[in-house]
């Protein structure tokens, strides 16, 4: 996975985002950090990558759980957060959205992870709030884009519509060489082949973003609300990102939705979407391109959703992403748990957005981060 992660690196700094200044290596200052960490104004160690703003180790453990899309981003973050803070001990199950949300909500974990923002409409705001006894946050913190990944024998390049991706997932286009799939990719050597579609069988903010991204750039075709269960009738479904790559990698005439770190390290072929702007190949740039586009649509306070536009026409942007969110707590009933929370959220939204390039994502726009950082400082 990791001679694929680092092949990325140098595209996605190059490429449209406006990234965060990293001016100073992540290992400079371990040394100025105890071990243990504790609450000594002595415990701080490199400047973050956007702000300036230190991390201040804080010792004890945090729970987290949730989102499978962000597993690569989050594990090398708790192993770089723990050469500067070695007092803290971070786990991460990667269960899916669904769970995270369920479980933040439940009081289970300190940290929830979601590729969808806490929804107000289904009572997960209120949830989210009562858990916390005060305001829960939404906080963006890893960006990516999805891939519809395929395995189709002689078949490497193909270009696919929101019109059509949406109807073969929902069943409507069933074999490779169907008419609508061939006026698309006319030198293709399409063969007769039928379609196997595979999706998220577990609640998953991958699955919503997509249906999202159906709803917004295919409306005709895609009808039903956008939600982390996938409401298509057709296909096998498969739990978290690894069974999803792993289905679509072990059977001829596959597709299926899942995000480009697995696609990428699993060898998938990658199809290339046309949004009404041409053809974008999924790369470095095409994502950055609509990632940076985002807009922060608040719920109120320091909570930060961003707003994505999945049907933009944008020549060379890629339309199918997603951001993870953090869920927090902005005041924990525990105040050793808000600090160590506030002082790995200061490292993932500082220093960690700079090696977010060699894992397969794109680090946070600028303007974002800096909202992102803002409202971390203020957890305790």
């Amino acid at each position: 996975m990791k001679l694929y992660r680092t092949g990325v690196a140098a595209a996605l700094l190059a490429g449209a985002l406006a990234l965060a200044a990293c001016g100073s290596d992540k290992k400079s200052d371990n040394s100025t950090t105890p071990a243990g960490g504790g609450s000594s104004s002595g415990d701080t160690s490199a400047s973050s990558a956007a702000s300036g703003g230190a991390v201040t180790c804080a010792s004890g453990s945090l729970k987290a759980e949730g989102s499978t899309a962000q597993t690569n981003a989050i594990q090398q973050w708790i192993q770089d957060y723990k050469k500067q803070c070695s007092g803290a001990t971070i786990d991460y199950n990667p269960t899916g959205s669904g769970a995270g949300v369920k479980q933040f909500t439940g009081g289970q974990v300190d940290i929830g992870g979601s590729d969808a923002a806490l929804d107000p409409s289904k009572g997960e705001v209120a949830a989210a709030n009562k858990r916390c006894g005060g305001q829960a946050l939404d906080l963006p913190m890893v960006t990516g884009p999805v891939a519809i990944a395929f395995k189709l024998n002689g078949v490497q390049d193909l270009t696919l519509t929101p019109d059509v991706i949406g109807k073969i997932f929902l069943g409507q286009i069933t074999t490779w060489n169907d008419p609508a799939i061939k006026s698309l990719n006319p030198s293709a050597n399409l063969p007769s082949t039928k379609i196997t579609v595979f999706f998220r069988s577990d609640e998953s903010g991958t699955t919503q973003n997509f249906e999202t991204y159906l709803a917004a750039a295919a409306p005709s075709v895609y009808t039903a609300k956008p939600s982390k269960t996938w409401s298509g009738k057709v296909g096998q479904g498969k739990a978290k990102s690894q069974g999803v790559q792993q289905a679509i990698g072990s059977t001829e005439g596959s597709i299926g939705y899942l995000e480009w770190s697995f696609a990428g390290s699993g060898g998938l072929s990658m199809a290339k979407i046309d949004n009404g702007g041409g053809a974008v190949a999924l790369t470095a740039d095409s994502a950055g391109k609509a990632v940076s586009a985002a807009k922060v649509a608040s719920n109120g306070g320091d909570d930060l959703t961003l707003k994505l536009d999945y049907a933009t026409k944008a020549p060379g942007a890629y339309p199918l992403i997603l951001v993870t969110y953090e869920i927090v707590c902005q005041k924990y009933s525990n105040a050793a748990t808000g600090s160590l929370v506030k002082s790995f959220l200061t490292y993932t939204s500082g220093q960690g957005q700079s090696g977010l390039p060699d894992l397969g994502y794109a680090p946070l726009p600028t303007e974002i981060d800096q909202k992102v950082q803002a409202a971390v400082a203020k957890i305790s």
